[in-house]
């Protein structure tokens, strides 16, 4: 029986919206990612790209041990923003998820309470635009086995839904493999019954 745990939701595209108030911009950018350079180098990008915006508050969550998280207020009143944001993506019960929020100040301060409600809003209003998806949640395994089982080992990986992630083919060789959870416990007793390969978690 497969369970909730088995998978995990995130969205399914890169989205952007809008908000306004009292003369302040808020741009929110909501998108799926697997890793924190892959985070960093997006939010480089958008600073790069509103050179002029006076902050660039996020929130993200990533992984499925509910530990990886940070946000950040970027020089807003602290709570007003990246607690906000990242509220957003919890309430929705995504992970692998980032949402950066551009601000073009207006000119008008908008207060605590208003600047909760901005960051809350466009974050919400970014979420809103991307189908959420479920993935099955997977583990990276190697497998090292000797070049006469190659036929064996990429049918078993084909029946489990394995991603192959990288592969050295050579007289002895090396596969890394992301296995959906559900699979995960045949693949043990499949591998661990193959002469020859070695199964690494």
């Amino acid at each position: 029986m497969v369970s909730q745990k088995d998978f995990f939701q995130t969205i399914q595209q890169e989205t952007v919206a809008e908000y306004k108030d009292r003369g302040s911009k808020f741009l929110a950018y909501a998108f799926p990612f697997s890793n924190k350079l892959e985070f960093k180098n997006k939010l480089d990008l958008l600073k790069k790209e509103h050179s002029k915006a006076v902050h660039f508050c996020f929130g993200y969550r990533l992984g499925m041990d509910g530990n990886n998280f940070r946000s950040s207020d970027d020089g807003e009143p602290s709570g007003t923003a990246g607690k906000p944001i990242l509220g957003q993506i919890d309430s929705k019960e995504l992970t692998d998820v980032a949402i950066v929020v551009v601000r073009y100040f207006g000119g008008t301060l908008l207060g605590v309470p208003g600047l909760i409600n901005a960051y809350k809003t466009v974050a919400a209003l970014a979420l809103q635009l991307s189908p959420i998806i479920k993935k099955p949640i997977v583990f990276r395994c190697t497998i090292e086995f000797d070049y006469t089982q190659m036929n064996d080992v990429q049918r078993w990986l084909r029946n489990f839904n394995a991603q192959i992630v990288q592969q050295e083919l050579q007289l002895f060789c090396k596969i890394i493999a992301e296995i959906p959870k559900t699979n995960m416990e045949e693949a043990k007793n499949i591998f661990s019954q193959l002469q020859n390969v070695n199964f690494l978690i």
